[in-house]
Parts: structure tokens; sequence; C-alpha cells
């Protein structure tokens, strides 16, 4: 079985979907591999790199040659696929609801294409989750960035020459991303708060040393989908929420936004209105921004200013910590291929509850359900 790494094209995109490290693991499976030429240059990693780790380098038609399974970090262009064998498999974060037309172009080449953000919150799956490994860093990094535009410290210090207050930093949306983010708030020394929809994530923030700003007393409080994510809550829950993070929010240093739905916009958590009662010199940094934003006035990628508070909206922040996400999404990736690899066939056979789960499209049309409904 041919393996290639193609060398991403999206714009701003300088993952790779496989290193050195996972090269090396596809080999002692049996595979061959071939990565495009300067595939993992933007992710510190130099061709030599992957040759000395058994790989073949080439052009993009040589490594797509025959080629039996394609990884991608995001979706690669339909038109540039030229080559792969029938029926082969493409795995990589395929952004399934706002590409439909490039998946409805996977099926007709004749792809297997496998959604890896579509892999299912089981136990069994952790391994393979790419959303959470790169959300993780992607919750790391927003709090680097909100430090990078605060004009004042994080940490409470004491000088000679006086105090200097701790900021405080409020975290919106308490999954993987806003764990990570009070995490590291938590080490440079802020005061850190945090909220979410779900009750269950109350538990988790205390438990990192933050405090938990909830709704109390509304119907609708759980707020729990499936799959760990948020659900829509009622109007009255909104209207509740709206009120307890008008009152917060306006004490706040640094905000940041993290709450997503899957196939649907983000949700608006702060307005306009809300921006205007914080103080001068703020930051929110909200990393919904290219699913339509979490902050009325974001703007994907860049660094705006309303009443003199910056306004981060960064696109694809994982990708600007691109050497270790892109280890994380390969190790991701090698998880979920060896986990299915079949000994005597060469090759992975997927199983009905994950492979029904991120399969979007075989045998020339679309097969995923969530497509379908």
């Amino acid at each position: 079985m041919k393996i290639a790494v193609l060398k991403e094209q999206a714009e701003g995109e300088l993952r790779v979907a496989a290193t050195p490290e996972t090269v090396k693991k596809f080999i002692k499976l049996g595979a061959e591999v071939a990565v495009e030429t300067g595939g993992g240059k933007t992710a510190s990693i130099s061709d030599a790199e992957y040759e000395e780790a058994g790989a073949k380098v080439g052009d993009r038609a040589s490594v797509l040659k025959d080629a039996g399974i394609i990884l991608g970090v995001q979706g690669p262009a339909p038109d540039s696929l030229s080559g792969m064998k029938k029926g082969a498999l493409l795995a990589a974060s395929l952004n399934p609801f706002g590409e439909r037309e490039r998946v409805d172009a996977y099926a007709g080449l004749d792809l297997e294409a496998l959604a890896m953000e579509f892999m299912p919150r089981i136990t069994r799956a952790q391994s393979m989750d790419t959303l959470s490994s790169q959300s993780n860093l992607a919750g790391y990094k927003a709090v680097l960035d909100a430090a990078g535009e605060y004009g004042r410290a994080f940490p409470m210090m004491m000088t000679a020459a006086g105090t200097v207050s701790a900021a405080k930093c409020f975290v919106m949306g308490v999954g993987v991303a806003g764990l990570q983010a009070i995490a590291t708030a938590r080490r440079l020394g802020a005061q850190v708060s945090a909220t979410d929809v779900r009750a269950a994530t109350k538990e988790q923030i205390e438990s990192l040393g933050a405090k938990a700003i909830f709704v109390e007393d509304v119907a609708g409080i759980e707020g729990e989908g499936t799959g760990g994510y948020a659900t829509e809550m009622s109007d009255e829950y909104k209207k509740a929420q709206a009120e307890l993070v008008s009152s917060h929010i306006a004490k706040q240093d640094i905000v940041i936004t993290t709450a997503l739905i899957p196939g649907r916009p983000a949700p608006q958590l702060i307005s306009d209105a809300q921006i205007q009662t914080m103080k001068p010199g703020s930051v929110i940094v909200d990393l919904a921004v290219e699913q339509g934003g979490n902050v009325e006035g974001a703007v994907a990628g860049e660094v705006t200013e309303k009443h003199g508070v910056k306004i981060v909206g960064h696109k694809n922040v994982p990708s600007r910590l691109a050497a270790d996400t892109s280890a994380l999404f390969s190790r991701n990736l090698y998880n979920f291929l060896s986990a299915f690899w079949d000994e005597e066939t060469g090759e992975p056979v997927l199983d009905e509850e994950i492979g029904d789960a991120i399969r979007l499209t075989k045998d020339g049309r679309i097969v995923n359900e969530r497509l379908l409904s």
C-alpha cells in the first residue's frame, strides 16, 4: 500500500499530515510512503529528514501515482489528485458542511473520503481525535496571542515601586480549547474565570483553579449535545446568560471565546454593547471567528479595535504552532489507520462504528447520514 503525503495548498496552512516519526511507523506496517517535495518545510521538517525516515520525496504527480491512501491536513483540491488508485482513501479535515461541493467532487473521483473531524467522541477513538489535539494547542496559543496584544502584565507583581495587579481573564466555552486556555492563563498568573452552557463543565473549571460563572435555576442549563458538544439553548437561558455575562465581562481584561456548534454558525456570545462596557486596552480573542464568530465585529484574519478593545480574529490558529500541531495531527492519523490495519491485505479495514461515522463518500456517491439528512 502506497501512502501519499501532500503539501498543503490552502492559504495560510503551515501544517503537514505526516512527520518522520509517523513515516517510520507506517513503513513498519509494510506501507510505502511518498511525501510531496517541500511538504514539511513550513512545519520545520526538511525533505532530507523524510528521506532519512524511509520516505520517497517527489512532485505531486509522482507522489500520487498508484497511491491507495492520501493524507492531508485540509482537504486537497479535487483537480490536483490525478494519478491515485481508484477507490483510494483520503484522510484529512474535510470541512464537510462548509465545502460540500468539494465533497461531491471527491465522490465523482471515486475517492473514499474520510473526515477526521467527524471522529466519534468515544474512548477508543481518543488517540485519533484531531479536533481535540488541534484545539488543545489552539487554546494555549489564544492566551499567548492575548498576552501579545495586551499592554500589561498577566501576573501580579510586587515591586519596590509598587504592585502590579493580575490580569482578569474570562474564558467562554469550556471544551478542549477552553480548558487549555484556562490552564495557560492560570500558569501566566492571571485571575481566571470561565463559563459554558454545559453544567458538567463547572467541576472541570474549578478543578483548574478558575472561578465558574454559571446561570442558575434556568431551564436548559445542561446544554449537552451529542459527543460532548454544546447545543442551541432556550431563549430564557440566552437572556439570563446575556445578563450574567454583561455584568461579568465589564470587569475583565482578557476574554477568550471558543464556542462552536457542529454544522451550524458559531453562537454570538459578545455583542457590541457588551464590548463598550469593557475597559480600554482590553483584549478579546475569538477562536470561532472562521465559523462566523462568537464576537460581534470580529473579522477573520484580522486584529481589529472597537471602543478601545482589541478583537483578535486569527485564522487557523493551530497552524500558528505548525511543528507541534503537525506532530499531533500526524499521530492521530497513524493511530487511526494502524488501529484498522490488516496485515494480510496490507491496508486498513474500517469497522462500522468509526468507519461509518467519518466516511463521507464511497463508490462514487455521498454515504454519510449527516450529509444526506
